[in-house]
């Protein structure tokens, strides 16, 4: 006997050794290396190796006929396998050998089985075992064939194309199983999955027909059973495929699979049915490469199953290709074998895949272990597995996934009564479905469904008919994933249960949702219940028609949320704490109990609408003549009516502040074309309310409405049937949310074709949990959208259904209506109710006629409404303004102006005391005038020439005076001083003409204004003219200033002919009156000129101009400034005494003439000349004239005094009528004026002034015809103007304090009235012109108190122009309130009349500023009279006697 080499040889022995004691030949190779010395070899059939090389019979273990006799031969290297080297180094095997029996190889080293070569025992069950401690390489295309294959090795490599193959060369199944199929239908093998089989049974489903069974489900962690032969369809031969045979590989290290290793089911062709797959075990630790490992059922008439494959390895490649799939079907492609197990050992997961073959076949999932638990199971790529055990459970660790189109199935399609449990961390769905026939109780953390099934078939068992799906953190439906159920169904969790989109549906006959965190139903997703046809089946609720009281358990339903099919929900929510709609929740009674919130978005809909009772308490009765009346619920159901007969509509039943009713249909639930009522909703509970309800899409309870025609009895005539009442809806909550377009309705359907009544509405009830009152109230509810309950439209003659009932809880004290809103504004409510008509009218005595009724939260409970003023600046409780608040403080308004006049005379006096006392009275005498010697210092004006001191004495300048040339214009920014050209005749002689207008245009450029100059007087004269009054006279101050320095010192006076004059600067003089209105040139000689004719004797310079000084104007009046010099010239015909005393007069006259006015104010002067001057001057040979001069391009031209001489000596005599004032008519009349010695001066009237001034003169001829413009100041003075004095200082003085005063306190009184109105109006009459009302107060104390009586005077004029000017500040007082309390309350209109119901107090609103325009106007007269004593001291001036006149 040869020799066995290897390091198992002993090990062989002793086998042998002890297979002789049993009778029969056994050997075994025990893994020494093994803790657990497992055995490692088993030899089922293992035929020994004689040593005549011949090969003995097959020997089966257990077999007593097989003996050691049968081995022939032992197997070496070199000679038996005909390779290179030795086992216990490196064998090389390079010749392909087929051996006819089992074969053992073992050694110590490597074994190489090089490129195409194959070695095999190609026979169904033949062995071959391979246990060496090397590697062991197929090279490529080499093979290693048999019926068993075990490999034991270092390491395994299977390079490209090579291939460990038992394909078909499976030996017999284990004992009593069933893995071939009989018969002669061609069906598939069956091992790990069913064989297929495509011919159907009669009475079968596709799915309870098969081939070949499953089995040895018990050692699918460890396999090692043959597949088994696919059926034949002949009796002729054996046409099925082999079974696929047994691979075992252990390796110490890697297994590196780029070929294949499998264990394949054979194929059958057309004539027979696909063999099952085998089995494979792999052990190892590294499992590499990118080849294929196999058990797929063979290919046929109908697939074989796949077979099993068990895998132990720590690491394993992704590109590793694992197959167990069923084979193709060629008799029903859509049938292929069902898919066989691949068990992950190391994972503890379990893998069914199809590798996306269609079939209807099933793998067999029986009884899953429990100690330990299975990781994961995946049933996938159109795997289908059942669980066929009744009451099973499976059970994992981690995931039970079914993704590509896997499907699992609980129990038979023919016996749903059992109950199962799927138990796991998750169960993932994607593309795949899972059917239960019977019930589920399925516990998961996690749910997950994307585009998969869930159904579940109750079968009509109501004891097995509940299934409770609970996913303790996330239930996700995605892309159109579905839970159905026939029967209840209940859902629970502890997360969110979210159905994302279209498609997604949960449907069950009862359905509770229950302990999820969040319930999110996105768009287009579905929860119903009961399904469609609910009244089918024996698990369809059976609705509560014919009772009208309200079951128990909405109102208090239980708390535990179990599924309870003796309670009347048919969709239940409990027990979440948000709940998001943006899809549909249909139900026949809906209930959500114990929720926090509800939001049904734009787009949701949780309605119960058409799903009410058929018939039922309100239903509407059919009469013979088919038309049928309209189901009654909240309101009463309308009649049909069809040919003559009427059908009486429904009845009212049910509590309108409670209903909990189902609405009633039209007929009975068995008539044929009924309609029905619509559902209940119920949100909350007695005991828990919702905390919020927010509704932007629907939420409907309505009735059914029919279109079709039913038909009577007789079936002679067609009536349409009536339309199902509104159901009800009952909503405890604490707030609620109606946003815009949402719609919240119960309402009656429409009646049916022809002459069907309309449904009647049904009932919403909004009770409200704890109503907060006082200040902890706030709105229940914030409505923008519709809340219905009408009545459905009746047809064709039928009758509308009457309204229904929407109701709200019983509001306490100040609150009303259904969501308990706080009473109207100006309404109390100190009783319980919700009827508006609670909330009555606050008393109207209690509330004053500037106030207006305020809201206060929580409502008014008392009669003692609470109000404020319509303004903050009135002041409670009376709402007066601050003014009218001062004036009651005093008693009143007549009482407070009483004592305001008493305080402000009293004030005067003190005013006018103190003024004595700082003052004086010795500038205050009386109308006696002074002594004559004294007449000269207290002749008004004080005129005196700014030569006075600063030139030479009198005497030398009219000696050496030659001509004086005065400036023209006006003095203003836009016109200022100017000299003509060309020297007058009179001065040709003493200058040079071309220097001398040099000189001019030097003097004229000196004498214009800049441009700023003008600006800042423009925006003064608008902002505060007095200010632009002032700035004006500074700027022509500086002026005057400028051009006499320029004259004295900057100028060479180069244009005069005098050398003296030019080196002394002494031939040219520039001097103005004080007012600043005329300046002037003097031109005297030099002392080296001896001329004969000059300088000109007085008589020689007739006619002589003298222009006034001013402008007319209220500021600048006209007025004859004599100065030294010309006082001197005069004096040569005149005596100063009397000269001075005719300036006085004229002047006092002058004053009073204004422009714009010069035609009338003109007159009295033209008379008094007539009358007092001339008649006395003509004694001392001249007389004067009035006359204009100098007119500028603008119009603007000066007045003033023709000085000539006269040569008759007149007697004075007084004119008709010169007295007093002379009209124009008059002097029309009047057309020549007759000294007593007859000559006649009419001639002067038409004579030009000559001398080189251009002007003319004005008397009673030309006066008419005088040029006179009014400018833009003209309005001023039509209330300032300057008058005659009065005399009565003293009374004067008191007067104006007391107006003054009193127009200082009427502004204050009238601000506090414009700030009563807003502060708006206060700063525009404020600020309108700025300052201008609060600055006459401080002037006129000024002017009251000043020393000088110039002085005064001129601080009275500043006074007066404030007084003025704030009338514009008066005016916008008056503008503003009548456009304030006239137009404003006529455009408030009726509905604010009491709010804005004026008193008397308001329409005399005009009192204050009225009364200021009045004092200010009147304090302006005496201001002027003031002004005029001041400057007017000898009243003697305007006597119309001439003679008292001079004397004085």
């Amino acid at each position: 006997m040869a020799i066995l080499h290897g390091e198992y040889f002993l090990e062989l022995i002793i086998i042998f050794i002890l297979g002789l004691t049993s009778g029969s030949p056994l050997i075994k190779v025990f893994n020494l290396e093994d803790m657990e010395l497992k055995e490692s070899v088993i030899l089922n059939g293992f035929s020994g190796i004689l040593d005549d090389g011949q090969t003995g019979s097959k020997c089966d273990i257990g077999n007593s006929s097989c003996g050691f006799h049968d081995m022939k031969k032992l197997v070496l290297c070199e000679e038996e396998l005909k390779g290179i080297g030795s086992l216990n180094t490196t064998c090389q095997l390079n010749t392909s050998l087929q051996f006819d029996n089992d074969v053992l190889i073992t050694g110590e080293g490597n074994l190489e089985i090089l490129s195409h070569v194959s070695v095999g025992c190609p026979f169904a069950g033949c062995l071959i075992s391979i246990n060496i401690s090397g590697d062991l390489l197929l090279a490529e295309y080499a093979s290693l064939l048999a019926g068993t294959l075990i490999v034991r090795a270092g390491n395994l490599f299977l390079q490209n194309n090579s291939f460990l193959k038992t394909t078909a060369l499976g030996g017999a199944p284990p004992p009593q199983t069933s893995g071939t199929p009989l018969g002669v239908d061609g069906a598939g093998g069956g091992h790990g999955g069913r064989g297929a089989c495509c011919i159907k049974s009669d009475g079968k489903d596709p799915e309870d027909t098969w081939g070949g069974d499953a089995y040895a489900w018990s050692t699918l962690t460890k396999p090692w059973s043959h597949g088994s032969r696919g059926g034949t369809t002949s009796r002729e031969g054996e046409f099925g495929g082999g079974g696929g045979g047994r691979v075992k590989i252990i390796a110490r290290s890697i297994l590196n699979v780029n070929g294949s290793i499998s264990a394949d089911g054979g194929d059958g062709g057309l004539k027979g049915g696909g063999g099952s797959g085998g089995s494979i075990i792999i052990r190892v630790p590294k499992l590499k490469g990118t080849g294929t490992v196999s058990a797929r059922g063979g290919k046929g008439w109908a697939g074989g199953g796949g077979g099993r494959i068990a895998i132990s390895s720590y690491s394993r490649e992704e590109s590793l290709n694992i197959f167990v799939h069923g084979g193709e079907s060629h008799g029903c492609t859509s049938n292929a074998g069902a898919a066989g197990t691949i068990f992950d050992s190391v994972l503890q997961s379990l893998i069914v895949s199809n590798n996306n073959l269609s079939t209807l076949t099933d793998t067999i999932l029986l009884d899953f272990p429990t100690h330990p638990l299975w990781t994961n199971v995946f049933v996938k790529s159109c795997a289908k597995a059942v669980v066929p055990l009744f009451w099973s459970r499976v059970q994992v660790r981690g995931q039970f996934s079914l993704l590509y189109g896997g499907t699992l199935s609980f129990g038979l399609s023919h016996y749903p009564f059992s109950e199962f449990e799927l138990m796991a961390e998750e169960l993932l769905m994607s593309d795949s479905m899972i059917k239960v026939y019977g019930a589920l109780r399925m516990s998961v953390k996690m749910l997950l469904m994307w585009n998969s099934e869930m159904q579940i078939d109750g079968g009509g068992d109501a004891m097995v008919g509940t299934s409770l799906l609970e996913a303790s953190n996330l239930v996700v439906l995605r892309e159109k994933s579905s839970i159905y159920s026939n029967a209840n169904l209940g859902v629970h969790g502890q997360g969110l249960l979210k159905l994302s989109g279209s498609g997604d549906t949960i449907k069950a006959q009862r359905l509770i949702l229950s302990l999820f965190y969040n319930i999110n139903v996105g768009p287009g997703s579905v929860l119903q219940a009961p399904l469609e046809d609910a009244a089918k089946g024996d698990l369809a609720p059976r609705l509560n028609c014919e009772s009208p009281s309200c079951p128990e358990e909405l109102i208090h339903p239980p708390e535990d949320c179990s599924v309870n099919t003796s309670l009347s929900f048919t969709l239940q929510i409990c027990r979440v704490e948000d709940i998001t709609v943006d899809g549909l929740i249909q139900g026949s009674v809906i209930h959500v109990h114990r929720a926090r919130t509800v939001a049904v978005n734009a787009g949701g809909l949780i309605t119960a609408s058409r799903l009410g009772c058929k018939g039922g308490v309100g239903k509407g009765h059919v009469e013979n003549a088919g038309a049928g009346g309209g189901g009654g619920h909240g309101g009463q159901g309308g009649d049909g009516y069809l040919n003559g007969v009427s059908s009486r509509g429904g009845e009212v039943y049910g509590i309108a502040d409670l209903p909990c009713e189902l609405g009633s249909g039209s007929g009975n639930s068995t008539s044929e074309g009924t309609t029905a009522g619509g559902g209940i909703i119920v949100m909350g509970s007695m005991e828990h309310s919702l905390s919020s309800l927010n509704i932007f899409g629907y939420v409907r309870v309505d009735g059914e409405s029919n279109h079709q025609a039913a038909g009577n009895q007789s079936a002679t005539n067609m009536g349409g049937s009536g339309g199902g009442s509104g159901g009800s809806l009952l909503l405890f909550l604490h707030s609620l949310t109606l946003g815009n377009n949402s719609l919240v309705s119960s309402a009656g359907g429409h009646g049916g074709h022809v002459g069907g009544g309309g449904g009647g509405g049904g009932r919403i009830h909004f009770d409200w949990s704890n109503i907060p009152t006082g200040d902890e109230y706030a709105p229940l509810a914030n409505v923008k959208g519709t809340i219905y309950t009408r009545g459905g439209m009746g047809s064709d003659g039928g009758h509308d259904g009457k309204d229904g009932t929407v109701t709200g809880k019983e509001c306490p004290e100040g609150l009303y209506g259904i969501f308990c809103e706080e009473c109207p504004i100006g309404t109390y409510k100190d009783t319980n109710g919700s009827d508006i008509s609670l909330c009555q009218p606050c008393p109207p005595e209690e509330i004053p006629h500037r106030g207006t009724y305020i809201s206060v939260r929580g409502g008014v409970t008392q009669p003692s409404c609470p109000y404020v003023c319509l303004s903050e600046k009135y002041h409670m409780p009376y709402c007066y303004t601050p003014l009218e608040e001062l004036m009651h403080t005093f008693g009143g308004p007549w009482l407070f102006g009483l004592l305001l006049s008493g305080l402000l005379v009293l004030l005067a006096l003190v005013l006018s005391v103190a003024r004595m006392k700082i003052i004086g009275t010795d500038e205050f005498s009386g109308p006696v005038p002074p002594p004559h010697e004294s007449q000269i210092d207290h002749s008004f004006p004080f005129l005196e020439s700014l030569n006075e001191v600063m030139e030479s004495t009198r005497t030398e300048e009219s000696e050496t005076h030659v001509h004086r040339m005065y400036f023209m214009g006006p003095n203003t920014f836009g016109e200022p001083w100017h000299l003509p050209h060309s020297p007058p005749h009179r001065i040709d002689s003493i200058v040079y003409e071309d220097a001398f207008n040099r000189f001019v245009d030097e003097i004229n450029s000196l004498a214009a204004y800049q441009w700023w100059e003008g600006s800042v007087h423009s925006i003064l004269a608008v902002l505060a003219y007095p200010f632009a009054w002032s700035w004006q006279q500074w700027r022509r101050r500086k002026k005057v200033q400028q051009l006499r320095d320029f004259v004295r010192s900057e100028y060479d006076h180069a244009c005069l002919r005098s050398c003296r004059s030019r080196a002394l600067y002494e031939g040219l003089k520039v001097a103005a009156t004080p007012d600043l209105m005329v300046a002037y040139v003097d031109f005297f000689l030099g002392g080296d000129e001896k001329r004969p004719d000059l300088p000109l004797r007085l008589q020689q310079r007739f006619p002589m101009s003298i222009i006034f000084g001013g402008d007319g104007s209220y500021m600048a009046p006209y007025s004859l400034h004599s100065d030294n010099l010309l006082t001197s010239l005069l004096g040569q015909s005149v005596p100063a005494t009397m000269w001075y005393r005719f300036i006085a007069g004229l002047n006092a006259y002058l004053r009073t003439v204004h422009r714009g006015c010069l035609r009338i104010t003109l007159l009295p002067v033209i008379n008094w000349l007539g009358t007092h001057a001339n008649p006395w001057l003509s004694l001392h040979g001249i007389r004067v004239d009035l006359a204009w001069f100098q007119a500028t391009t603008s119009g603007y031209y000066q007045l003033g005094l023709i000085v000539n001489e006269t040569n008759e000596v007149a007697q004075p005599t007084s004119l008709p009528n010169m007295g007093g004032t002379m009209t124009i008519e008059e002097l029309s009349n009047h057309q020549t004026v007759q000294w007593q010695g007859g000559q006649q001066y009419t001639a002067w009237s038409r004579r030009r002034i000559g001398g080189g001034i251009g002007g003319g003169i004005i008397n009673l001829y030309t006066l008419p015809s005088l040029e006179d413009r009014k400018d833009f100041s003209f309005p001023i003075y039509l209330i300032l103007r300057n008058a005659r004095p009065v005399g009565h200082e003293d009374l004067v003085g008191l007067i104006i304090s007391i107006l003054l005063l009193g127009d200082f306190s009427l502004v204050l009184l009238t601000l506090l009235q414009f700030y009563s109105i807003s502060l708006a109006a206060f700063l525009l009459v404020l600020f309108v012109l700025p300052l201008a009302l609060l600055s006459p107060f401080p002037a006129g104390i000024n002017a009251l108190f000043s020393h000088v009586p110039r002085r005064s005077a001129g601080l009275a004029r500043v006074y007066a122009l404030w007084n003025v000017t704030s009338l514009a500040n008066v005016v916008t007082a008056l503008i503003y309130g009548c456009y304030y309390y006239q137009i404003q309350s006529s455009s408030r209109g009726p509905q604010n009349l009491h709010a804005w119901n004026f008193s008397t107090e308001e329409s005399g609103w005009w009192l204050f500023p009225t009364t200021l325009l009045i004092c200010k106007c009147i304090q302006a007269r005496f201001v002027d009279r003031h002004i005029a004593n001041l400057e007017v001291q000898d009243r003697t001036l305007y006597s119309n006697d001439p003679a008292k006149f001079w004397d004085s």
